[in-house]
C-alpha cells in the first residue's frame, strides 16, 4: 500500500510510524521547513539540544493510556513537573500574593522536551520520506484506485491512500478539495485549532534562583503580560528556565514585539527579583504569526479549546482512499498530545485493516 500523509506533526508522524512498522510505503509532505507542527524546542546554539518546549510542554499519563503507551513505546522518560513552594498571585488583591497554588494531578514533563517524540517518530519513518517546505494545493481524485495530490510547486504525486494531517481550518482555507461537500468543509472550518493564536516566552537562567527563595516558578496574573508562568527548568536543573503564556491579543504582540518583550522582563522581575530580569536569553514563539498553524478564522475569534467534532472529521472520505488526522478531529483529548496520538494511530490502523 502506497500512502501519502500531508503534515509532519505528531498525528501525520503516528500515523506514518504505524503504517511503515506495518510494511506499507508512505510519504510525508510537510509544508513548513521544520517538522512537529506545534511541538518546536528551543534549542542551545552550540550543542543544538533542545533546551525547551516553545508549544505544548505537558502530559497527564495517570489519566491518558494512549500517551502512557506511546511514551513506552518511544523510550521516553517523564519528570513531575516542579511546583514546590509559593506561586505569585498578582492583580488579585492591592498587592501581590504568596502562597501555595495545588499543581495538576499526575502533569509531567517529557525529558528532552515534546520534541523527542518527534526525533524518535521520525527515524522510524526515516528522513527520507519526509520531505520539507512541501506546500500542498489541492488532494483530488486521479483515476478509480488513487489520489492525486498537488504540490504549490506544479508537481503532482499520486498515491493509493492519502492521510489529511493538517490543522482543519488550514485544510478548508488552503487546499482544494473537489470531493469535499459544503457540510464537510464547513465542519472544518467550525473547528479550532488550538493554541493556534498563543504566544509562548521562555525565559533562560544560569540556575534557578527562584527555587532558592521558596517560590515555585508559578505566576497568576490578570495584568500580564503573562497570564501564567511557570518553572521550565531541565529534568537535570539544565537549564533553568520559566516558560509564560502570553495574554496580549496578537495584534498587540505583532504592532510592538519590543515592548512585548520589555514587559515580559519587568514582569518577571517584578516577580522574582532583579536576576529574573536577566536571562541568558528571552525567547517568544508567537503561533499567530505561523500560516502554517493559524488560519484567519482563528484570529478572527477567542480562542477555546476545541469540543469533540462530528463523526464526518473521522470517517473515511473517496471510498477509503483520504482521511483526516490532526488533534483537533479526535474523539479522544481533542487538541492535546494524546488526541495527536489517538488520531494518527488511529488512522494508520483502519488503512491497514481496509486494505487486508
Amino acid at each position: 500500500m502506497d500512502v501519502v500523509i500531508i503534515g509532519a506533526g505528531l498525528s501525520g508522524l503516528t500515523a506514518a510510524a504505524v503504517l511503515r512498522a506495518a510494511g506499507a510505503s508512505v510519504r510525508i509532505l510537510e509544508a513548513d521547513a521544520q517538522i512537529g507542527g506545534r511541538i518546536r524546542p528551543l534549542r542551545d546554539p552550540a550543542s543544538n539540544l533542545a533546551i525547551a518546549d516553545l508549544g505544548p510542554t505537558w502530559v497527564w499519563p495517570r489519566h491518558q493510556p494512549v500517551v502512557t503507551r506511546w511514551l513506552e513505546d518511544l523510550g521516553a522518560a517523564t519528570f513531575e513537573q516542579f511546583n514546590e513552594g509559593n506561586a505569585v498571585i498578582v492583580g488579585y488583591g492591592p498587592a501581590p500574593l504568596r502562597q501555595p497554588l495545588p499543581g495538576q494531578n499526575g502533569m509531567v514533563r517529557i525529558a528532552g522536551g515534546l520534541t523527542t517524540l518527534v526525533g524518535t517518530l521520525a527515524n522510524r519513518v526515516g528522513h527520507d520520506n519526509i520531505r520539507r517546505s512541501a506546500q500542498v494545493t489541492e488532494v483530488s481524485e486521479h483515476g478509480p484506485d488513487h489520489i492525486a495530490v498537488h504540490l504549490s510547486s506544479s508537481e503532482i504525486i499520486t498515491a493509493q491512500k492519502v492521510i489529511i494531517s493538517v490543522p482543519l481550518r488550514i485544510t478548508a482555507t488552503t487546499i482544494r478539495l473537489p470531493w469535499a461537500s459544503s457540510a464537510l468543509i464547513d465542519d472544518m472550518r467550525r473547528m479550532p485549532t488550538w493554541m493556534s493564536t498563543h504566544a509562548k516566552a521562555v525565559a533562560i537562567y544560569e540556575k534557578p534562583f527562584w527555587r532558592d527563595d521558596g517560590l515555585s516558578g508559578r505566576v497568576v496574573s490578570r495584568i500580564g503580560p503573562l497570564a501564567e508562568v511557570h518553572d521550565h527548568t531541565g529534568v537535570d536543573h539544565t537549564p533553568a528556565a520559566l516558560f509564560g503564556f502570553v495574554n496580549w491579543p496578537p495584534e498587540q504582540r505583532r504592532a510592538n514585539p519590543e515592548r512585548l518583550r520589555r514587559a515580559i522582563l519587568d514582569q518577571l522581575s517584578d516577580c522574582f527579583g532583579d536576576a529574573a530580569a536577566h536571562p541568558l536569553e528571552l525567547a517568544i514563539q508567537d503561533w499567530a504569526m505561523n500560516h502554517w498553524i493559524v488560519s484567519a478564522l482563528d484570529t478572527s475569534q477567542q480562542a477555546t479549546h476545541p469540543d469533540i467534532g462530528p463523526a464526518s472529521l473521522r470517517q473515511p472520505h473517496l471510498e477509503g482512499r483520504v482521511r483526516f488526522a490532526v488533534s483537533e478531529a479526535s474523539k479522544l483529548s481533542p487538541g492535546l498530545i494524546e488526541g495527536a496520538l489517538a488520531i494518527g494511530e488511529r488512522a494508520a490502523l483502519e488503512l491497514l485493516e481496509a486494505n487486508l
